[in-house]
């Protein structure tokens, strides 16, 4: 399983955590991060132990191959000294060293393959975790500006009904109504006035024609 694949377990299994737990968003981005600086310290590791191990590779098919050609001069010299048996156990030793020398090249060629991989792994996580980074403060201003449309909603009442916004809205028709009704009893009281004040001249006059003060002559 590759660093990533590993990486991308990790962080759905502790954010899914966080999540049901209703956990804030900003507590599961940092959460996510901490995880990613782990694994990224952990892919370095891995990382520096491949490219160890390919080292020595490489040096166990080197010292090889030099095993190969010391028992190639020895099974000659053997040959010229006329001892074919200790000849021909130089060479199979020779050969047995080349095999040897192959293989180990053959092995370092698949680690080197699986080094670059993780190498490619490490960069894209390490960019991964720049993104984040940078995403991280994007998210803590969205989360900010949501909480306070959240509490201008609570405070406004639009988010429930007969919010603050309603009683205030209530409370103004209550008033209007009150000034229209002190209004109506104001034009009332004026009506009732003048209708009095004829009475009482009619009745003053007696019907005799006098004219009462203030009465105008035709």
């Amino acid at each position: 399983m590759s660093i990533l694949d590993r990486l991308s377990r990790l962080l759905r299994s502790n954010v899914n955590d966080m999540i049901s737990k209703a956990e804030d968003p900003g507590k599961i981005i940092e959460q996510a991060l901490r995880d990613m600086r782990a694994a990224y310290g952990e892919a370095r590791s891995e990382v520096a132990d491949a490219m160890s191990q390919n080292a020595k590779l490489e040096r166990e098919a080197g010292t090889n191959r030099r095993l190969a050609d010391e028992y190639s001069k020895k099974a000659e010299e053997a040959l010229r000294g006329g001892n074919e048996d200790l000849a021909r156990e130089a060479l199979r030793r020779a050969q047995n060293s080349k095999d040897l020398a192959a293989g180990f090249d053959e092995q370092r060629a698949t680690q080197t393959s699986t080094v670059d991989q993780l190498k490619t792994q490490l960069r894209a996580l390490e960019a991964k975790i720049d993104e984040m980074e940078s995403k991280k403060s994007l998210l803590a201003a969205r989360q900010k500006t949501a909480q306070a449309s959240e509490t201008l909603d609570r405070a406004t009442g639009f988010n429930k009904a007969g919010g603050a916004m309603d009683a205030f809205e209530e409370m103004e028709q209550r008033v209007s109504g009150m000034e229209d009704r002190n209004k109506a009893m104001t034009e009332l009281r004026d009506d009732n006035d003048i209708d009095a004040m004829a009475a009482l001249k009619a009745k003053v006059s007696g019907g005799q024609g006098q004219q009462m003060p203030g009465d105008s002559k035709d």
